[in-house]
């Protein structure tokens, strides 16, 4: 199976412009063919974008703001033929996650939903945990790192489980060692074939290396999952452009 984790970008400029990149967008996800994939900075033009152009996927999430259809989602869509929804929610990473709300010193409301899936082939579970953590809070990131993790081992306990998201820190960073800490273990570390390639490269959208490139997307593990490849996605289009600000990550795992 695959997992997919991409920042869409909610907005851009000029020509970059979402609606822009929409087909570039629908194409990525198309080709990649994953069978679960967490969607971050998806308000709601991004989400029927997606639910329309790919109708092989259903999805769970709701927005940030207003727990409905207001400001950005951190969606989880999955083939609707392949799995069957057991369970799936959301909460906020704040000290109040069961509404809406900022949390500690975070710059903007966070999210995370979730999905309690099953394969209908042959009956195996697992869930798919999505986010985006605050880009300035430093509390904030810490504070979010350690509630999804916590959430994750309350609703699925011992079966096995995928976090996605963008994370906005390095590897090098505190929240990414607290999801290490709490059982997650990074898929690029662990994949039969990998690489180390950067996930974030502002919004140049040209398939020119900057600087500013950083690895910041993660697709974090837990239990009994075996991992086969890790892949960032640097495909371009015509124009040289990216379809994003943010690379997909990719990763092949088994259950």
């Amino acid at each position: 199976m695959k997992i997919m984790s991409f920042n869409l970008l909610c907005g851009g400029k000029g020509p970059r412009d979402w609606e822009g990149r929409r087909e570039l967008v629908l194409e990525t996800i198309r080709k990649a063919d994953p069978d679960t994939f967490g969607a971050q900075e998806a308000h709601i033009g991004w989400i029927k974008t997606l639910r329309d152009g790919l109708p092989d996927y259903d999805y769970v999430g709701i927005g940030r703001d207003d727990g409905k259809e207001e400001g950005e989602f951190s969606a989880v869509f999955f083939k609707k033929d392949k799995y069957k929804l057991l369970d799936s929610g959301s909460f906020w990473l704040s000290e109040t996650p069961d509404r809406p709300g900022k949390g500690w010193d975070a710059a903007c409301i966070r999210i995370c939903s979730w999905a309690l899936l099953e394969k209908k082939e042959n009956g195996l579970r697992f869930a798919h945990f999505n986010t985006h953590l605050d880009h300035r809070g430093l509390v904030a990131m810490q504070k979010g790192a350690e509630l999804v993790t916590t959430r994750a081992s309350e609703i699925c306990g011992d079966l096995p489980a995928f976090f996605t998201g963008d994370f906005n820190v390095t590897p090098d960073s505190d929240p990414y060692k607290t999801v290490i800490a709490n059982g997650f273990k990074d898929s690029r570390l662990i994949a039969d074939e990998t690489e180390d390639g950067a996930t974030f490269h502002v919004e140049t959208f040209v398939s020119e290396k900057t600087d500013e490139w950083a690895i910041i997307d993660y697709c974090f593990v837990k239990g009994d999952v075996s991992v086969k490849s890790y892949k960032v996605i640097r495909d371009f289009f015509p124009g040289d452009l990216y379809p994003s600000d943010h690379f997909p990550v990719l990763v092949e795992a088994d259950l």
